[in-house]
C-alpha cells in the first residue's frame, strides 16, 4: 500500500545514509554521533544531522547540547522531530553496547549504528525500550 509503512522498518533516504558513513569515517578515531530528523508517525527520516561528539572518545559518544537544541528547533520550523540518533562503532559490530542500552534518552527513538569494523561500512537500526534491543530494517528511500 503506497505511503503505508511496516512496523520494524526506518526509512532512510540514500543520501542520509551516506552522509552518516562518512561522518563516523571523518570522526574516525572517535565515535560519531547524529541527529535523525523526520516524521515519528511514519518510521520516516528526512535528513540526518552530524553533531560532535563532545565526549571525544572511540567507545562512548555524547551529543553537543547546543547543536542538538539547534537541530530540535530547525525541526520543528519543519514540523518535524527528532526521531533517533546515530553513532558509529570503530572497532565493534553494529550492535548496541551496554553503555548504549543504558544511556538511551528515549523509547521512541530509533537507533542507528554505523561500524568500520570491517572493510566496508555497516549500517543497522535499533529500538532500545527498558533495556530490550529489537533490530529494525533500514530501507533506503
Amino acid at each position: 500500500m503506497a505511503g503505508a509503512f511496516l512496523r520494524g522498518e526506518l526509512h532512510v533516504p540514500t543520501l542520509a545514509l551516506r552522509q552518516m558513513v562518512a561522518h563516523a569515517y571523518d570522526c574516525y578515531p572517535y565515535e560519531a554521533c547524529g541527529l535523525l530528523v523526520g516524521d515519528a508517525s511514519a518510521n520516516k527520516v528526512v535528513r540526518f544531522v552530524p553533531t560532535t561528539n563532545v565526549a571525544a572518545s572511540a567507545r562512548i559518544y555524547t551529543i553537543d547540547a547546543k547543536e542538538h537544541l539547534h537541530a530540535q528547533r530547525a525541526a520543528e520550523l519543519e514540523e518535524l522531530d527528532i526521531i533517533g540518533v546515530v553513532h558509529s562503532h570503530t572497532h565493534s559490530e553494529p550492535y548496541p553496547s551496554p553503555t548504549d542500552v543504558d544511556q538511551a534518552p528515549d523509547p521512541e527513538w530509533h537507533y542507528i549504528i554505523v561500524s568500520l569494523k570491517r572493510g566496508l561500512p555497516e549500517t543497522r537500526s535499533y529500538r532500545l525500550v527498558q533495556g530490550i534491543i529489537t533490530e529494525e530494517t533500514v530501507v533506503p528511500v
